[in-house]
């Protein structure tokens, strides 16, 4: 047995009426109605019919709960027609569906039930039509004088060929045709002029013509299922996926790390218009061995994290560098920090996949970092991607080559008012994914499932046993390798790379010793000793002879060139060593110049100069005033940041505000409840009432299509009073039908000081 279902006078006496846990469940989906809290459940349903919370709340519908509030936008002004027959509900499947697509359009405060039926809210039809063209029907209302199915379907079969064609032309490409033909009064002989004569077509002026309503409605709406298409799957073990995803994500979690460790001390500028220029970027992907996509994936990430953020450098120029929060990230467990960066990622606004792109006006590059990389929906789109992912059952994940194909169209069902960039996002979205950790093989990761459902307790225990322990102790080879059997402790992998370059990354890294390798430490202010005395410590087997020499050879050469302040000055005690550099052709550009047998001066900056002679294969260390050698580790930099958000602590505050939003609204219902109204058969007089009444008033006559009295102030400043029926309320004006004037005014809503009942 059905449930008899309770018709009401106004939207606001529906909310008025509707239980608190149904007015959370509003709230929640339409987070705008809360803010600020509206007074009563008049303030809330006129809030709720605004253009542009309307519009919001339509983004959230997918396609088929469209094609449903669109059918019951087109049949609200006639009684011939109903929902169902636009839609041809007959199944019970299908009728099932209706239903509940129109439930949800009832619990979005987008219909509502009047002592009528089901009403869409007035700015609905307003706003079907300004969304996305693959989101429109090609159909008109219908009017009060709509024909029945019967009559279009006779008038239908009377038509010539001619005429049919037309017909059925004009609604297959949008439901609107121009014609140069007189529409006021066309010849009956023509094709157009029969079915305007038929009222299949409806003349809009200056020769457009559209498909009537119940024409279309005879004709099929387009087709849409009342279910998301299915996702193109395949089989896999689900222990395979968790795999694969932690061997991403301790590569991701590395790879941030060796990025920020080299930009604490080599950090790079930040663009005169903010971002990262392309240069350092290619610079950050032959570093990090990636493709310059992931590497932008990768530096957008940190941003997100907090783990990067503009600074100054010692010059006091803006560059990139870590902050303070990555200190504190880098000494976490490597399950945690990956934690970090895929919750920043899945709650970041912006898109990485945007960097390298031109835009169409200016021809300009996209540039990591930059300010233009946010758009509204990114975040959105990408939870709803890993949702549909997420959603497989155990053991199935997307087919290669269709599955994310499959996809794209799954969240074209599911967001269709959202094309911009949305199939780029999607694909994007999975290419990110997979390469942090959250997807891959086509399938949800245990943690990745765990970071979706903001779970990052859950995540780190899901992904800690898959990852192998650090190790302290590598394996040195007579090649001059060191094998790393594992991932090597934090502070042991910084310190290997200061003394060796990596060569292949992975389960296992291979680093390799080399003279510059070995010079790049003496020049941070190691020596012979202290090299020899790490490579003891950290190898698991004894130390090869050829890595010994190797050290003794660097230590040999190293200091024997010592670069000072002339602008700069060479000097040495191998006149050997002068001369060749000297002579070499290589060097001309550094204007050295021989002042004596062992000492060269030059133009060249210091700080340019030291680097080039290196280059050339020598050995220089900075020679002090005194004459004392001055190595030193270059300063590491950091820029400060606030504390971080927690997403649990965001959303607990967000429940917490609804249900005091709540609480607010029903004391104010009260309060209204309690004031004094006027005496049937009283006086006229209107009441007065503040603009916030008047605006909640008005908007509620304007839905419920009654008649009220409004007492305003004209321009003069004269008080008057009109009757009228109020058809819209936007942008501050009421436009509304005067019965004195019998038109169509505007009137400012401030200027409103009361509004009464007829």
């Amino acid at each position: 047995m059905s449930r008899e279902i309770a018709s009401y006078r106004s939207l606001a006496d529906q909310l008025r009426d509707w239980s608190d846990e149904q007015l959370t469940r509003l709230l929640t989906a339409r987070p705008d109605l809360a803010t600020p809290a509206p007074h009563d459940s008049g303030q809330l349903a006129s809030r709720a019919t605004t253009r542009a919370s309307v519009l919001r709340a339509l983004d959230r519908l997918d396609r088929w709960e469209l094609l449903v509030l669109h059918s019951h936008a087109l049949v609200a002004q006639t009684p011939v027609w109903t929902s169902a027959d636009l839609l041809g509900a007959d199944a019970p499947a299908d009728a099932s569906a209706v239903d509940r697509a129109t439930q949800r359009l009832v619990d979005l405060a987008l219909l509502w039930h009047s002592t009528e039926g089901l009403r869409v809210v007035t700015t609905v039809p307003d706003a079907l039509g300004a969304g996305p063209v693959e989101t429109r029907l090609p159909l008109e209302p219908l009017t009060p004088e709509a024909l029945d199915r019967a009559e279009v379907e006779r008038r239908l079969a009377a038509l010539s060929p001619p005429a049919r064609g037309l017909l059925e032309h004009v609604h297959g490409h949008g439901g609107r045709g121009t014609t140069t033909e007189d529409l006021r009064d066309p010849a009956p002989t023509t094709p157009i002029g029969e079915l305007v004569r038929a009222r299949l077509l409806v003349p809009r002026g200056r020769g457009e013509v559209r498909v009537a309503g119940e024409t279309g409605a005879v004709l099929g709406l387009p087709e849409v299922a009342p279910t998301p298409p299915p996702l193109a799957t395949s089989a896999r073990e689900a222990s395979v996926v968790d795999r694969a995803g932690a061997g991403a994500a301790a590569e991701a979690v590395r790879r941030t790390e060796l990025l920020l460790d080299t930009w604490g001390t080599r950090p790079p500028g930040v663009l005169r218009g903010g971002g990262l220029a392309v240069r350092d970027l290619r610079a950050a992907a032959v570093l990090l061995g990636t493709e310059e996509a992931e590497t932008a994936l990768l530096v957008e990430t940190a941003a997100a994290a907090q783990l990067l953020a503009e600074g100054t450098d010692a010059d006091g120029e803006l560059v990139w560098v870590p902050t303070d929060v990555y200190d504190v990230w880098s000494t976490r467990s490597v399950a945690q920090r990956w934690a970090v960066l895929a919750r920043a990622w899945l709650a970041s606004d912006r898109l990485p996949g945007l960097v390298g792109r031109r835009d169409e006006k200016t021809r300009k590059a996209t540039n990591a970092l930059e300010a233009d990389l946010a758009h509204p929906v990114g975040a959105a789109t990408r939870r709803a991607t890993l949702a549909a992912v997420a959603g497989l059952p155990t053991g199935e994940v997307l087919a290669t080559g269709t599955g994310v194909p499959s996809l794209v169209e799954r969240i074209r069902w599911e967001h269709p008012r959202r094309p911009s960039l949305r199939d780029d996002v999607v694909t994007w979205t999975v290419a990110e994914a997979s390469a942090l950790g959250v997807l891959a093989l086509g399938g949800a990761t245990a943690a990745g499932r765990a970071v979706l459902a903001d779970g990052e307790d859950e995540a780190v225990a899901a992904l800690d046993p898959l990852l192998p322990d650090p190790v302290d102790k590598v394996l040195l080879q007579a090649d001059l390798t060191a094998v790393a059997p594992g991932p090597l402790e934090t502070e042991l992998a910084r310190r290997l790379q200061l003394v060796a370059d990596l060569e292949s990354s992975g389960g296992a890294g291979v680093y390799r010793f080399r003279a510059s390798s070995v010079r790049r430490a003496f020049d941070v202010g190691w020596s012979a000793a202290d090299v020899h005395a790490f490579v003891a410590e950290v190898s698991a087997t004894p130390v090869p002879q050829p890595l010994t020499y190797l050290v003794d050879d660097v230590a040999r050469t190293f200091g024997t060139v010592r670069v000072g302040h002339a602008e700069a000055f060479v000097r040495t005690d191998d006149e050997t060593a002068l001369t060749t550099l000297l002579h070499d052709p290589r060097a001309a550009s550094l204007g050295l110049r021989r002042i004596a047998p062992t000492v060269l001066i030059s133009t060249t900056p210091l700080d340019v100069l030291l680097p080039r002679l290196r280059e050339l294969g020598a050995a220089p260390v900075v020679e002090a005033p005194d004459g004392t050698v001055r190595v030193a580790r270059p300063d590491v930099l950091r820029a400060r940041v606030g504390r971080a958000r927690r997403t649990a602590a965001v959303a607990a505050r967000d429940v917490a505000h609804t249900t005091s939003v709540v609480t607010a609204v029903r004391a104010g219902d009260r309060a209204a409840a309690a004031r004094p109204r006027p005496e049937t058969g009283g006086p006229t007089t209107s009441s007065p009432t503040s603009p916030a009444a008047a605006l909640s008033a008005l908007r509620e006559a304007v839905e419920a299509r009654r008649t009220v009295r409004i007492a305003y102030v004209d321009n003069h400043g004269s008080f008057l009073e009109r009757v009228v029926d109020p058809l819209r309320v936007e942008g501050g004006q009421l436009t509304a039908h005067d019965h004195r004037s019998d038109d169509e005014r505007l009137f400012a809503v401030h200027r409103i000081t009361a509004v009464d009942p007829v």
